[in-house]
């Protein structure tokens, strides 16, 4: 939820954003020193005066930090990676692809919103990307083969109509293997499990799943992918 400076309802537009912006973040950082970005971001998190910046927004806190973090380097000749680098190597980051959708970026009963893959064996990032796509190809034919949507959900993943996560990753497992690389050795998975859009009155509705969570439960069910399955990392 996004307000004015009114305490007036503004959605979740990209106006909202601006609106922000424009009206609260800029007059208080303008004239402040580019390279003290962390106490300019320190300094709008403050005006926000949530811990989930639902005031201000993330979505405009996070875009006016970029930019300033952006102009410093500029000011010094430098690439943003280079500015923000320390030590005597650049590495690359490890990619985390998101290949099925569910949740608010689907239209589709699969209740965790992304299902990732993470090619933590690729010897560079360029073989990352090509690991990447072999199990996405590999994951759209074996879709297919269910008779399973191909469509794609709002952030590129596919989106097809399961009613059970644990499903899903078998799925994806599946597709790991049939395109020849290694579960644990190769490629691991990652959830971005976006619980707070299916959270309620206390309880976690899974609506594929047919559940409603307790707080202790949903801990309980998450523990149980991640000691089932080598998932990487849950968000």
């Amino acid at each position: 939820e996004i307000r004015d400076n009114n305490n007036t309802y503004m959605g979740k537009s990209v106006l909202s954003a601006v609106n922000n912006i424009n009206n609260i973040l800029a007059p208080a950082i303008i004239g402040d020193n580019v390279h003290d970005f962390q106490l300019i971001d320190q300094k709008m998190i403050q005006l926000d005066g949530t811990s989930n910046k639902s005031n201000l927004g993330a979505n405009a806190i996070l875009g006016v930090s970029m930019s300033i973090v952006k102009a410093a380097s500029i000011s010094n000749n430098m690439q943003l990676y280079e500015y923000l680098h320390t030590g005597d190597q650049y590495i690359m980051p490890i990619p985390m692809m998101n290949i099925i959708n569910g949740g608010s970026h689907a239209d589709n009963n699969v209740d965790i919103q992304e299902f990732m893959i993470a090619p933590i064996g690729a010897p560079s990032f360029s073989e990352s990307l090509r690991y990447g796509c072999e199990v996405f190809h590999s994951l759209k034919s074996i879709l297919k083969s269910k008779n399973l949507n191909t469509n794609v959900g709002d952030e590129g993943g596919f989106a097809p109509n399961i009613n059970n996560s644990k499903e899903v990753i078998e799925i994806i497992i599946k597709a790991i293997e049939k395109s020849g690389l290694k579960l644990r050795k190769d490629i691991l998975l990652s959830l971005d499990v976006a619980s707070t859009e299916f959270y309620k009155e206390n309880y976690y509705y899974f609506k594929g799943e047919k559940q409603k969570l307790s707080s202790d439960q949903m801990i309980n069910y998450l523990k149980d992918l991640v000691s089932a399955y080598p998932i990487f990392s849950i968000e």
